[in-house]
């Protein structure tokens, strides 16, 4: 009698905590992995979303703290990889943070190109929920038995149709960590106005200069509604770092004046080191199967 051979399971999904994924309850999160980057805080290293959260990362802040980030080694991703296989998997998608902003996706790829299933490694060009999106919508492929080839390219869908625009108080914690240029942080301080900053192609750039902070909030509203508008099945989501008020009520306005629902969650604890106490951001994408296909989930990044 020949030996019994296990069905292949259903693909699995492996993120970075930069995702910015909230903790709900989601019958899709099964099938994901969050691989955590480390945050160091006056020289104590932490693992976001396991040792620190985000709240921790903005009091520091706050006080006056150090702080700086790391990536993942490739070691977390191969035990990754590793528990994927061991687990019935038939293939691994691993989907992660901007190679502009991070060295993650890199290591992700060297753990890929030695793991004992197949790994497709996507860099979603992007960070936070639009990455957090992509990842929910891979992992509901996955759920629905779809082949690695399929939920890595529904993950670069749902990633090319994502927008986010943000604010922060201060772009010094972003030019220290080489974020933002040092003429673009010098447009802050330079004329005192609050710039509002978006990711594009990877890379963080600026939007428009406004010069109050009442100002950029209603600027980010007509940005994302205006985003809304250019979408089929728009996902919509507001981040922040330290007080959350203002995020519920610009969360509140926003459905106000779209009559979708909103995500409110806090930015991860990485992005908020960069970012700083006082962070708003907008997350507009678009959930549709019909989107458009701009580029092919290949990790791309610094050198």
């Amino acid at each position: 009698m020949s030996p019994l051979r296990r069905t292949p399971g259903p693909v699995r999904v492996v993120t970075d905590s930069t995702a910015s994924l909230p903790d709900v309850p989601d019958p899709v999160r099964d099938l994901v992995e969050v691989v955590p980057l480390t945050v160091v805080v006056d020289g104590v290293a932490a693992r976001e979303g396991e040792d620190i959260t985000p709240d921790e990362i903005a009091g520091a802040l706050g006080s006056g703290a150090r702080v700086t980030t790391s990536q993942p080694p490739r070691a977390a991703f191969e035990a990754a990889y590793e528990r994927a296989a061991a687990e019935g998997a038939s293939a691994v998608v691993s989907v992660h943070l901007s190679g502009e902003l991070s060295g993650t996706v890199h290591q992700a790829a060297a753990a890929a190109a030695t793991a004992g299933l197949p790994v497709r490694v996507v860099d979603s060009r992007s960070a936070a929920m639009v990455l957090g999106f992509a990842v929910r919508e891979a992992a509901r492929a996955a759920t629905d038995g779809a082949p690695g080839e399929v939920v890595a390219r529904r993950a670069v869908q749902v990633a090319n149709a994502g927008r986010a625009v943000f604010l922060v108080d201060s772009l010094d914690q972003l030019r220290r960590g080489g974020r933002l240029s040092a003429p673009a942080a010098a447009i802050g301080t330079v004329f005192g106005v609050r710039p509002l900053l978006t990711l594009r192609d990877g890379r963080i750039e600026l939007v428009q200069r406004v010069r109050t902070r009442t100002a950029a909030v209603e600027r980010m509203l007509e940005v994302a509604v205006a985003s809304v508008e250019r979408r089929t099945d728009p996902a919509l989501a507001v981040h922040y770092v330290g007080a959350h008020e203002p995020a519920f009520e610009l969360a509140r306005e926003l459905e106000e004046r779209t009559g979708h629902g909103v995500l409110v969650s806090p930015v991860s604890a990485v992005l908020g080191a960069h970012t700083g106490p006082g962070t708003l951001a907008v997350v507009v994408t678009d959930l549709a199967e019909t989107a458009p296909r701009r580029r092919s989930p290949a990790p791309r990044g610094r050198r």
